[in-house]
């Protein structure tokens, strides 16, 4: 490649020319074969949106990857450049990288028939050869396809009859190449009228030129289901046009969503020396998004993205480095209680219903989160509600009886935001029966786990509505659940009122 830098140097060299969708279906193919990943890093599709994709490009599709955000559309587009050929040559200068043996530009056009074999030839990376726009309603054809430059004329002296004075825009500039329109819907009506050209005869028409220019380009275009918006919609013939469409969707299993969330998130150096993030906290975060997809109070039209737990995944990080940095501590864990901080990743990627409106989106975060505390609950330890169907005296004694009770007779139980290690230890060991229970339950469990494992059960109780659980600003307090209803407004001491 390096030797090659003229047409005749390169005729001699053998090169063939192929088109980039057959480069791309001849390069799926050798990866096929030789059974290689073709999407790496894409989890969650290996059955589904994978194999489409594959099928698309087999064919030589122009491919629409329809789906609610946050479903890696843009990523799968954005690899396909690893199915392109490392080095393609194009003529030296050309703004819409012409190829040599058949040049579209008049700038190609005229530099071969002047120069002939001895026509520069430079190698184009297939990094390069990439092109994304984002549709805007203020994207014009201009943008797109191209205008005659008033300025470029004045310039050069050329006359407007004259086609070298055609400005091109984007898509022209990716010839040879992959070009990506993100949220197509977006794009106004008569600017998708404009691609019906590129589309179905591959050419380009600007201002009335009489210029056929074949373009050669793989079209990926994304969008939310149109009729999930009211931004816009894509119009039918262009849909027409458009071979693959493509479903999307999100993690179908709680496994594969972690494995996204621990690929993507962001941890600091420092965060991952010091910070310990279990395996339960891991799966509580996880489940938030699903109970948040499957909530009456959140839109399901507008979905929830993978981005929710991926910075709710962070932020968690980010609460117990706070904490431990406030209590000089040189490493700790995540805690239950440190979820408090990851409803500002909530709140903001959650588009409400009206009756979650209603709510407020504060109190539907602190739901979501409650609703997957418990949950998670259930798949670690004996669930509750099968106990308070059970009759006294059956064989099977309630495993939190001792700790239910132990808060029956008075005792409560607060956890503050920022306590050190050593107070949220001596807090939760002195909870009657709940150090047992963990230590049965888990015995394998190191200290710091069998800790986290007794916050979990008390928080399960709560979500389970057999304590009491209060959350204020900077501590959280669980007590007795029938105690705290009848003395609801009751209470003598004035400060202990206040607390609860």
């Amino acid at each position: 490649m390096e030797k090659i830098k003229t047409l005749g140097e390169l005729k001699k060299s053998g090169y063939t020319y192929r088109t980039v969708k057959e480069e791309i279906r001849q390069n799926l193919v050798l990866k096929l074969k030789r059974k290689e990943s073709t999407f790496p890093g894409i989890i969650g599709y290996d059955d589904t949106v994978i194999p489409d994709t594959e099928r698309a490009l087999l064919s030589r599709h122009n491919i629409l990857f329809l789906g609610l955000r946050g479903q890696a559309k843009t990523r799968m587009a954005r690899q396909m450049t690893d199915l392109l050929d490392e080095w393609i040559p194009i003529v030296a200068g050309s703004e819409v990288n012409d190829n040599p043996f058949a040049p579209l530009s008049r700038y190609g056009r005229d530099l071969v028939a002047s120069l002939g074999d001895k026509t520069p030839i430079e190698w184009l990376p297939r990094e390069a050869r990439y092109g994304e726009k984002l549709a805007t309603p203020d994207v014009s054809v201009a943008d797109l396809i191209g205008d005659v430059d008033p300025i470029k004329a004045a310039n050069e002296k050329l006359s407007y009859a004259d086609e070298r004075v055609i400005h091109f825009g984007i898509i022209p500039r990716s010839n040879r190449g992959i070009f990506v329109i993100n949220e197509l819907p977006d794009l106004q009506a008569r600017i998708q009228v404009a691609l019906f050209n590129i589309l179905q005869e591959g050419d380009i028409q600007i201002r009335g030129f009489k210029v056929r220019m074949p373009l050669d380009i793989l079209f990926v275009f994304t969008a939310n289901p149109e009729d999930y918006t009211n931004r816009g919609a894509i119009v039918t013939p262009l849909k027409d046009r458009i071979e693959s469409q493509i479903i999307t969707h999100y993690p179908k299993t709680l496994e594969n969503s972690l494995l996204i969330t621990e690929q993507e998130a962001a941890i600091h150096e420092e965060q991952q020396g010091a910070v310990r993030m279990p395996d339960i906290i891991k799966r509580l975060i996880e489940q938030v998004a699903f109970e948040a997809r499957a909530s009456e109070w959140v839109d399901k039209k507008s979905g929830v993205s993978a981005r929710l737990t991926i910075a709710a995944f962070e932020n968690a990080i980010s609460a117990a480095e706070r904490r431990a940095i406030i209590n000089k501590e040189k490493s700790t864990q995540v805690r239950i209680n440190d979820l408090q901080g990851i409803i500002p990743a909530i709140t903001g990627k959650i588009e409400l219903v009206y009756e979650g409106e209603q709510e407020g989106p504060l109190q539907v975060a602190v739901n979501l989160l409650e609703k997957s505390v418990r949950t998670t609950f259930a798949h670690y330890f004996p669930n509750p509600d099968a106990f308070k169907k059970r009759k006294a005296g059956a064989a099977d004694v309630n495993p939190y009886r001792s700790i239910i009770q132990w808060f029956d007779q008075g005792n409560a139980l607060q956890l503050m935001q920022d306590t050190t290690d050593k107070q949220y230890e001596a807090a939760l060991t002195r909870v009657s029966g709940l150090p047992e229970l963990v230590k049965h339950l888990f015995p394998q469990a190191n200290k710091q786990e069998q800790l986290l494992m007794m916050e979990m059960v008390l928080h399960g109780l709560a979500a389970y509505s057999l304590l009491s659980k209060k959350t204020l600003e900077r501590e959280t307090r669980f007590s007795d659940l029938l105690g705290t209803m009848m003395n609801f407004g009751t209470a003598e001491d004035p400060e202990e009122e206040e607390e609860i």
